[in-house]
């Protein structure tokens, strides 16, 4: 991205004379305030849908007690990226990524059109709330966490949740529970500060070690590439140094952690500039913020890494990365597309992915798998079809 105001590095130097170390160690170390109120009551958190399907999923996530809004998002983020165009190699289809059989069953008319269209996004909103609340009355008599239960039974099915008497002892599905649970907090309006960051510093000063590298488009680093970097490839890389690994893409990096006001900023949380700040999916720039109004980025061919100003145009929001948040993350395939949470019995994929984003794996590929014992059949499957052709589906090189 080309910042339309560039500030200049001299101006930003500022920031660092009048004691820049202790400007982050205070905004890392400070105290956080009381905690975040419980997600199952929670609203969305503005920019993290976008702005067409917001009020949808902020009225069908509150179907039954066991979902919230942010929790459906979640589900609906780790399907398909919010891709109503999604399909995956094996017939699921849509924002939710339900499989036909299944859609004939749970398929709800969410716009009130008269019809169940598992291409409307309106229609796949609807029928995933529908679809999980269903497995909440499966496996309401279930002791512990209800919403926990619900989905164990989603990733593992209603007989091994009751079977188990909770939530069942498959890393896959313990998985899923956990990320989906953190992923939920990324998308959860904060009602007091949020945590501040242990590793921020860390992060801060491996950006500094890099201030006047030439701009690469597509760069990570790479001795091969003469250790240059763009934009998300810094951030990645400066959260790799303190053990956070972040997606390579920009506007996956978004959903690393929850994200605090303007006046809440702190030195290491991400900033991010889209093009339509209705709609995350459009995130095309991402900074780390130092403190002051400046961030530390990778502005553009021809520029170097250098401090710029925050306050321009098209700033959408900052995320304050956390281990969680980054772990729960799904990753891409080689074509752009959302890799989706394995599930008990995942056998190797038929047609194996090429590497996600940043040169890390694809997860095994669900849709291909051999059913859980007693499992239901699962309305999610991988979104390993084309490519979706959206703004941000792209890596953010800029």
């Amino acid at each position: 991205m080309v910042l339309r105001k560039a500030g200049t590095a001299a101006a930003a130097a500022g920031v660092v004379a009048v004691g820049f170390i202790g400007l982050v160690t205070f905004g890392t170390y400070a105290a956080s305030g009381a905690p975040q109120q419980s997600a199952n009551r929670a609203a969305l958190s503005p920019g993290t849908v976008p702005a067409a399907y917001q009020g949808p999923i902020q009225q069908w996530g509150s179907l039954c007690p066991e979902i919230s809004p942010p929790m459906l998002a979640a589900q609906l983020y780790q399907e398909s990226g919010f891709d109503p165009r999604a399909r995956s190699g094996v017939g699921a289809q849509g924002m939710a990524q339900f499989m036909p059989e299944t859609w004939g069953t749970y398929g709800t008319d969410g716009n009130n059109d008269g019809k169940k269209d598992v291409w409307d996004p309106m229609d796949a909103i609807a029928s995933a709330a529908t679809f999980d609340c269903a497995l909440a009355k499966d496996v309401a008599k279930v002791p512990g966490d209800r919403q926990a239960n619900l989905l164990a039974a989603y990733n593992a099915g209603p007989y091994a949740v009751t079977r188990y008497n909770g939530v069942p002892p498959y890393r896959e599905t313990q998985g899923y529970v956990k990320n989906i649970q953190a992923m939920a907090r990324s998308f959860t309006a904060p009602t007091a500060p949020v945590e501040v960051s242990q590793q921020s510093s860390g992060a801060i000063y491996f950006a500094q070690t890099k201030l006047g590298t030439p701009y690469l488009w597509g760069g990570e680093g790479l001795p091969s590439q003469n250790g240059r970097f763009d934009c998300s490839g810094l951030t990645q890389a400066a959260y790799a140094s303190v053990g956070i690994t972040l997606p390579r893409v920009a506007n996956d990096q978004w959903y690393a952690g929850q994200h605090p006001s303007r006046d809440q900023l702190r030195p290491g949380d991400l900033v991010f500039w889209a093009t339509d700040l209705t709609d995350p999916r459009s995130i095309h720039h991402v900074g780390i913020y130092v403190g002051g109004g400046y961030m530390i980025n990778a502005p553009h061919t021809g520029a170097v890494i250098r401090y710029d100003k925050i306050d321009t145009r098209e700033y959408i929001g900052a995320t304050r990365v956390t281990s969680d948040g980054a772990q729960a993350l799904p990753g891409r395939n080689a074509d752009g597309s959302i890799t989706a949470p394995s599930r008990p019995a995942d056998p190797a994929p038929a047609n194996p992915a090429g590497p996600a984003p940043g040169g890390q794996s694809a997860p095994a590929n669900p849709a291909t798998a051999a059913a859980a014992p007693a499992a239901p059949v699962s309305r999610a499957a991988v979104a390993a079809g084309p490519a979706p052709t959206g703004p941000g589906q792209t890596p953010a090189k800029s």
